[in-house]
């Protein structure tokens, strides 16, 4: 099948969106599929405010077209809600295509936390945005409800998985098997984005024994590293060192209260760092009962349980998510056409390109004529 995806996060941009896809999208092409991108560096792009890492694309609708009819998708994905995702949007309800949609930031709590919007606006805005999708995909069935309480509709489930190959136990001959020398112990690791939706300073203000590390980087790690002098900043980190990071703490903790999964619980959890959070959506759904970690709303309780777990039994549940069952499910969850609807629209809409090219070259007396062709060739 022929799938186009529509997204406002990608590389090289670092986060769970851009990593979700990039997978998902692997996985679809080492299952036969043809995938077909949009994102925002096709384009011309201004900073984002308050977040000038990432890029917004600008004028994406005319392109956008021609990538539409160039491609004939099969079924289309739009994964965000930003420019890209408003052009596919808009090009998808004119020219009557069905598609899915994915939610994969908790957008209006993000929002409200960088600009004084009303969280209200923002789910007014997001509703809006997800409504003529054919389904509504969702990391977890609490991420599930919460939606549903406030009206959206045609959800389903998309879960995640994990890549246990690169995200493995720690290595004591390995060439990181040092990375937290120098450090007291227990080590308290975060990974993530620093910014303030992620909530870092929650985990940074905690009463924990040993020592704090964070790994990444944002727009809030300069004034953090200010505010919390004892604290290692790390960082971004990738690949193999990344996973070391991982794999050399102790313990995870994940303070989030804006995530709908957070890929690095599972990341944290397949190298056997137990998971330490908020009962918020992501770990509410992959932690309780899983004796690979703990969630309490006094998450310094939740970090000194997990000091208790057995690191063969946290690597023992992550081994139960992959990133294959990930894309068969979003496969399932995507709306193509019907194979003789499909055929007739592309073959409308060819035609109708060739008559406006024909139009645009006749002389003026004739263009009456091609705008009557027009109408009469195509019904979108």
């Amino acid at each position: 099948m022929r799938v186009l995806i529509a997204t406002d996060a990608w590389e090289p941009q670092v986060n769970g969106v851009v990593r979700t896809l990039t997978r998902t999208i692997a996985e679809l092409r080492a299952m036969g599929h043809e995938v077909e991108v949009v994102s925002p560096d096709q384009f011309t792009t201004l900073p984002m405010p308050t977040y000038p890492e990432i890029r917004l694309a600008m004028g994406a609708y005319e392109p956008m077209q021609e990538r539409f009819k160039a491609f004939e998708p099969e079924a289309i994905h739009i994964a965000t809600e930003g420019p890209v995702g408003l052009a596919a949007r808009r090009l998808c309800i004119e020219w009557k295509l069905p598609f899915t949609t994915s939610y994969h930031t908790r957008f209006p709590e993000y929002l409200s936390a960088r600009i004084p919007a009303p969280i209200a606006a923002g789910y007014a805005y997001v509703r809006w945005f997800h409504r003529p999708s054919g389904r509504v995909m969702v990391a977890t069935p609490t991420m599930r409800e919460e939606l549903d309480k406030r009206g959206f509709r045609n959800l389903s489930q998309w879960s995640r998985g994990v890549d246990t190959d690169i995200f493995k136990p720690r290595d004591p001959s390995g060439p990181y098997a040092h990375i937290f020398d120098g450090l007291a112990r227990p080590i308290f690791l975060n990974v993530g984005r620093v910014a303030v939706e992620k909530n870092i300073e929650a985990f940074l203000e905690l009463d924990l024994p040993g020592s704090k590390v964070v790994v990444g980087d944002g727009p809030q790690r300069e004034a953090l590293i200010e505010k919390h002098p004892d604290v290692f900043f790390a960082g971004a980190r990738f690949g193999d060192e990344l996973a070391a990071f991982f794999a050399e703490a102790d313990v995870f903790v994940f303070p989030s209260l804006t995530d709908t999964f957070g890929l690095v619980l599972l990341e944290a959890m397949a190298t056997g760092t137990p998971v330490a959070g908020y009962p918020a959506p992501g770990p509410v759904d992959i932690v309780p009962g899983s004796g690979a970690g703990f969630v309490d709303e006094d998450l310094r309780q939740a970090c000194l349980d997990c000091l208790t777990l057995d690191r063969a039994a946290v690597r023992a549940y992550a081994m139960k998510f992959s990133w294959r069952a990930s894309a068969e499910e979003f496969f399932r969850n995507l709306q193509p056409y019907p194979e003789p609807e499909k055929t007739r629209f592309w073959k409308r809409l060819r035609r109708l390109t060739r008559l406006r090219r024909r139009r645009e070259a006749a002389p003026r007396s004739v263009a009456p004529r091609a705008e009557a062709a027009d109408a009469l060739a195509i019904d979108l």
